[in-house]
């Protein structure tokens, strides 16, 4: 049975607004959560990353990345060495999205079982 949700005043809901808003703005579009995934999978170079998201252009990655690292979901190093080695791994805060990209993946598959059984 389906729970009931209760009507919320209008400071709750702008509240409920206003704070998906700020998720959607750190971790929304196409790109950052195939990110974040990707490298909790141990893909910590650039063009590994790119490698394994499929579609990505050098470009959107250079700037998610940037994003990400400016909202402290992952972490930058440069290795001193020649060539010049740049990593990127997930930091603790990353952590915080587990049950946000479980409920995702979750509720993705749910959803395409549900549009194949409609076809």
């Amino acid at each position: 049975m389906e729970k009931v949700l209760e009507p919320l005043s209008k400071a709750e809901c702008n509240q409920k607004l206003t704070a998906v808003g700020d998720a959607l703005y750190v971790i929304g579009g196409k790109w950052k959560l195939r990110i974040i995934i990707a490298l909790k999978e141990g893909n910590y170079r650039f063009n590994e990353l790119q490698r394994t998201i499929e579609g990505i252009s050098a470009k959107v990655l250079s700037n998610e990345l940037k994003d990400l690292e400016l909202n402290g979901l992952i972490k930058r190093t440069v290795h001193d060495q020649t060539p010049v080695v740049v990593t990127y791994e997930p930091t603790e805060y990353s952590h915080t999205l587990k049950d946000v990209l479980q409920s995702l993946s979750a509720w993705g598959e749910m959803h395409r079982e549900k549009l194949r059984n409609e076809s």
